[in-house]
């Protein structure tokens, strides 16, 4: 399957890399090498990764972005980033390249809860999604290998769909004693951030 993909994403990729000097290795298999580097390797200390950061990473972190998401205080959303893609996203590299890529502000909205109070929503701007998708999908592979296979939450393959059915199998399959359910109000409103 890596393969394919890794196919699919080099004919993805061939308008952005026309006239350019890109880098021939396709991102999956620059992330399934550092994948199978951190199973080898486990205290391996990884450095450098800002280079892996290429055209390439930045255009599939890209068309990973879902295009209908809201516009950050720049108010640029993924059409219009996506009018002029080759330049926006060589411009974004440079910016990189030369550490002059700098976030910006995050914009703010507040969306009602059931309980009456308001939730804060952080909408960043559309190049700052692509450089965490880029810097996540970079750690993403060299962390993942460490986690436990009962870990779940907000990992690949990993999330509340598969802890449910997961937690199901268990009660219906497995041997239960004792169900505890526990929910902390407000955590992250009380806890301390220091």
């Amino acid at each position: 399957m890596a393969k394919e993909r890794a196919v699919e994403s080099n004919e993805q990729c061939t308008h952005v890399m026309e006239g350019k000097q890109v880098p021939r290795k396709s991102v999956s298999s620059t992330l399934l090498e550092l994948t199978e580097k951190a199973k080898r390797q486990r205290k391996y200390r990884f450095r450098s990764l800002y280079r892996e950061i290429d055209l390439r990473m930045l255009y599939d972190s890209f068309m990973l972005l879902k295009p209908r998401a809201a516009a950050g205080v720049d108010g640029v959303d993924w059409h219009e980033y996506a009018k002029d893609l080759d330049a926006n996203l060589s411009d974004l590299l440079e910016r990189l390249k030369t550490h002059r890529y700098r976030a910006k502000k995050i914009r703010r909205k507040y969306i009602p809860k059931a309980s009456g109070k308001l939730r804060a929503l952080g909408m960043p701007t559309l190049e700052d999604k692509i450089v965490q998708m880029s810097a996540g999908r970079l750690l993403e592979a060299i962390y993942e290998p460490d986690f436990s296979d009962n870990s779940m939450g907000y990992r690949p393959n990993r999330g509340a769909r598969e802890a449910s059915q997961k937690l199901r199998d268990e009660l219906f399959f497995g041997r239960v004693h004792w169900i505890v359910e526990a929910d902390i109000k407000g955590f992250f409103d009380h806890m301390d951030h220091d």
